[in-house]
């Protein structure tokens, strides 16, 4: 019988709130599963880097803030991610609704959320514009044109 999953809350509340400051340059946590407990695997700046946490046999969760807006208004937005690699089996990718809910007793302040299972769904542009589409103005150049 499977063992259900824990986690240390504190290290968690932590590293969410680690991204979510101002205070720090950490955009990025991961969040990926150690036998039965997630833990905080990962913390770092950058894209590139955040993308090369996911491996092809695991499960994670990210939590990431993207700098959003224009040269009028800038602004953080956060995402949260649900990493499930192609090569995870059948009943590691099912317990993953269930993994997230607990996960998501903290990580719970996000502008939008993705599921991700393929390297090439892990796309900045494709972050941003989901990012755009989950609302807020976007007020363009500041130049009318007439």
């Amino acid at each position: 019988m499977p063992m259900a999953t824990s986690m240390d809350k504190e290290v968690i509340r932590e590293a969410y709130e680690d991204v979510r400051s101002n205070l720090t340059d950490t955009e990025w946590a991961i969040f990926k599963f150690d036998s039965t407990e997630i833990i905080c695997a990962a913390k770092g700046i950058g894209f590139e880097e955040f993308q090369q946490q996911f491996s092809d046999s695991e499960r994670a969760f990210g939590y990431i803030r993207i700098q959003m807006g224009d040269e009028m208004s800038k602004r953080s937005k956060f995402l949260f991610v649900t990493w499930i690699g192609p090569e995870v089996g059948v009943m590691q990718r099912a317990k993953m609704s269930t993994d997230k809910s607990i996960i998501k007793e903290i990580i719970s302040n996000f502008a939008a959320e993705l599921q991700i299972e393929l390297d090439s769904e892990m796309d900045i542009s494709y972050f941003k514009d989901v990012l755009n589409r989950a609302g807020g103005a976007n007020y363009g150049t500041g130049i009318r044109e007439i």
